[in-house]
């Protein structure tokens, strides 16, 4: 199973920043380290380039980004300073998503251990997200013609409103995203299947709302493709996610969608997303446990 990494590409946060910048190159680690992958090629991705990005970003945000133009609104609301590496690191993330897609439609399932930008819209960034990497992923492989229909599964504790707003009225997507109703963002953009948990939600009420979820998914297919952004944010010990998950109860999620996918047919490349526990360690854990379950389903 082929996985893509751009931990190499840092951003230079100032002091006191709360985004966990670390647990992607403590993941790597973690993977070379791990018998389990020792024969999973490690790859750098290209970087997205211009025209990639166009098929689901304004032309003039892109330039903006790039030159470093933004407004201090516009840096603010992504919620990282602008630098040449976050311009940089932006694109390898789109890139690798890319990548894993390309390597999901030969081996059945492949991995971005970053990506899961799903905040970023057409003409601006938002939540630690500059470019949509799933929206732009799926946009490349239809341009290509790869793919017909696809489909997000998106699970990370936050609602998907970058992906929602990007594939509004189009039927070649289905955007699906389960989240903490009361959690950011406070402006969600409907996706074709929203399901909002409250507060506290466990393991047994996730997973029974999660099947229910997947099955009017797949009763809208078929699909030649799917992205799933599989966060850790939904984890109890989790400082902005607010349900009550546990590691076992993670694992079963992963098995379920990626069970499913498999099941019907469907190519997955997955995306790691959010996850902001206050031990990095965990993070990396409950991301790590993931792409196991991911490699048990590669062809």
């Amino acid at each position: 199973m082929d996985l893509y990494y751009t931990d190499h590409f840092e951003l230079p946060l100032p002091p006191g920043h709360r985004f966990p910048m670390d647990k992607y190159r403590r993941l790597r680690r973690h993977i070379v380290a791990s018998e389990k992958h020792a024969h999973d090629p490690l790859l750098v991705p290209p970087a997205a380039e211009d025209h990639h990005l166009a098929t689901c970003h304004d032309p003039d945000y892109i330039a903006r980004v790039r030159s470093g133009s933004l407004s201090p609104d516009e840096v603010r609301r992504i919620g990282f300073p602008w630098s040449p590496q976050m311009v940089e690191r932006s694109r390898r993330s789109s890139g690798a998503t890319i990548a894993a897609s390309r390597s999901a439609l030969r081996d059945g399932v492949s991995v971005n251990l970053a990506g899961g930008t799903h905040h970023a819209q057409r003409n601006c960034g938002e939540g630690y997200c500059v470019f949509n990497d799933a929206a732009v992923a799926i946009r490349v492989l239809q341009s290509e013609g790869l793919v017909g229909r696809a489909c997000v599964i998106d699970l990370d504790v936050h609602q998907g409103n970058g992906t929602a707003a990007i594939f509004a009225g189009d039927d070649s997507v289905f955007t699906f995203s389960m989240h903490g109703t009361r959690n950011f963002p406070l402006r969600k953009f409907p996706s074709d299947l929203d399901i909002d948990l409250p507060d506290g939600t466990g393991d047994e009420a996730y997973l029974e709302a999660l099947r229910g979820g997947l099955d009017d998914v797949f009763q809208a297919g078929p699909y030649g493709l799917a992205i799933y952004l599989a966060g850790a944010d939904p984890y109890e010990g989790d400082r902005l996610g607010r349900l009550s998950l546990t590691f076992d109860g993670l694992r079963r999620r992963d098995e379920l969608v990626l069970g499913r996918c498999r099941d019907a047919g469907i190519p997955v490349a997955v995306a790691m997303a959010g996850g902001y526990c206050p031990d990095v360690d965990t993070i990396v854990r409950i991301h790590a446990a993931t792409i196991a379950v991911a490699a048990s389903y590669c062809r």
